[in-house]
């Protein structure tokens, strides 16, 4: 009862002050008729319940009545009513007062209520959003709690998932949001609402099934906020599980194929100079006497294909190295068509003669890059476009300026690559399907090639037409001294 008057001691103040005001002024200052003064108190009598609740406006509608009965119905100044029809009056009066202030108060409830329902709904909406943005199942149950705090303004929140018997929290740390009742919780499947505490629970539900448990502390959410917010963390949770379990199918399909073509490779790239050094070892050991001559090729043979292995296991270590980020890029401003014929000349033996055509564009600014590493490029793209083009035709390196880059080509006249393989040629291994049993090689060039590029912050790329050939490009950024300049 004091708490009920002490809150509405504030509210009683005004509304008897505000009918002793009209009192006053009506019956000392204005003289106005007695329906004027009637409804100058059901107007302010309206006003107030506006602002405060049914129990003021009551008090108010009873005191405004009495004041208008001791001073505007006769006989004046006295408490009683000499004409039968001024009960009537003064009846009629009370009750469209306290119906007034009760439609009133109502209508500010109501109006409070939708303005809550309002906020809660956006703050729900808030939530959901900060949840799918959330990461993996791992970060998102410890984000849940401290998101429950921040979207809804309570003191601190605490989940509980009954597969990992585990307790999340933020806030402060409340003893009434222990483990043992947050089970208790899951166990029962059922909502509960402390107000004098100012605590909440609510299960988290997957459909039918409870999952875990939400406790509140600090503030009292509607029913339906509560069952709304412990089903968006059910949905989010599984999500996340979801989300993760695809993670590791994907990656298991990865590791799968990279396994596949892996042994694609040690069988068909290995394989083959195990054989010819196994089949020249065997032969020098079972023919002592051969001349010189033959000996000679037998251990030729044994060198070239010794070379060749000890390069494929290089390309799996360069390519192993270039993942992890174990090297270091020399950055500084390189001319590219310096870069090509430093590379042109890399490979001039391998081209046996093979026209090489260069269209550098006039005045081209330096690119900013590593001179060594973007020469490998150039050799492996060169290198691809001769073995996979017809022998005698040309191969066409260009470099133009493309805004703050540059782009360099490499064009073959060779069988072109199938629009599905464009996707995949520059996945570690992979060898284009007509052409790994007519070129040797392991199917890392052009990964390589990719983590170099990407590495420089450039892009690599192909366009192809079957029966037409190919065109590798590459970008390098231009030297930002040169671009500061421009």
């Amino acid at each position: 009862m004091r708490r009920f008057l002490s809150s509405r001691l504030p509210g009683f103040a005004v509304a008897l002050s505000t009918v002793a005001a009209i009192t006053f002024v009506c019956f000392r200052v204005v003289h106005l008729n007695n329906t004027t003064v009637a409804m100058l108190f059901i107007l302010a009598i309206l006003a107030v319940s506006t602002v405060w609740d049914i129990a003021v406006s009551s008090v108010m509608s009873v005191a405004a009545m009495l004041a208008y009965n001791y001073f505007f119905l006769p006989p004046i100044l006295k408490l009683t009513i000499a004409d039968p029809q001024n009960w009537i009056a003064l009846i009629a009066f009370l009750i469209t007062a306290l119906i007034g202030s009760h439609l009133s108060s109502r209508a500010q409830r109501q109006a409070e209520e939708a303005n809550r329902r309002r906020r809660e709904i956006e703050k729900l909406y808030e939530f959901s959003q900060r949840l799918l943005s959330a990461g993996n199942a791992i970060e998102l149950l410890n984000e849940i709690p401290r998101l429950v705090v921040d979207s809804f303004e309570v003191g601190a929140a605490a989940l509980f998932l009954s597969e990992k018997q585990k307790v999340y929290r933020s806030g402060l740390l409340i003893p009434q949001l222990e483990k043992e009742r947050l089970q208790a919780v899951v166990a029962r499947e059922e909502m509960q609402l402390d107000e004098e505490q100012s605590l909440c629970f609510v299960p988290v539900r997957l459909g039918v099934r409870v999952i875990g448990s939400l406790g509140i502390s600090g503030r009292i959410l509607s029913r339906q906020s509560l069952e709304a917010v412990g089903t968006l963390i059910a949905v989010a949770v599984e999500r996340a599980r979801a989300v993760e379990a695809l993670g590791k199918t994907e990656a298991a399909r990865e590791g799968e194929r990279l396994k596949s073509a892996l042994l694609d490779s040690i069988t068909h790239d290995f394989r083959t100079p195990l054989t010819s050094i196994k089949a020249s070892v065997t032969s020098l050991l079972s023919d002592s006497r051969s001349d010189e001559k033959h000996r000679e090729e037998l251990l030729t043979i044994i060198d070239e294909e010794t070379n060749r292995l000890n390069d494929l296991v290089g390309e799996a270590a360069e390519m192993a190295r270039l993942e992890a980020g174990e090297f270091e890029l020399e950055l500084k401003p390189q001319s590219i068509a310096e870069i090509i014929q430093a590379a042109i000349h890399q490979v001039k033996g391998l081209l046996n003669g093979r026209p090489v055509r260069v269209q550098v564009t006039e005045n081209l600014p330096p690119v900013r890059a590593d001179l060594e590493r973007t020469k490998q490029v150039l050799v492996q793209l060169i290198t691809n476009a001769h073995n996979y083009s017809t022998a005698g035709t040309p191969i066409t390196i260009t470099a133009e300026l493309n805004g703050d880059n540059v782009v360099t080509s490499v064009a073959d006249h060779g069988p072109g690559i199938e629009e599905y393989e464009l996707g995949l040629i520059f996945d570690k291994f992979y060898r284009g399907r007509e052409q790994r049993y007519l070129v040797q090689g392991t199917g890392m060039g052009l990964p390589i090639a990719k983590a170099i590029v990407e590495a420089h912050g450039g892009t690599i790329s192909v366009v192809s037409q079957l029966g037409q050939g190919s065109v590798f490009s590459f970008t390098l950024p231009v030297s930002r001294e040169q671009a500061g300049r421009r």
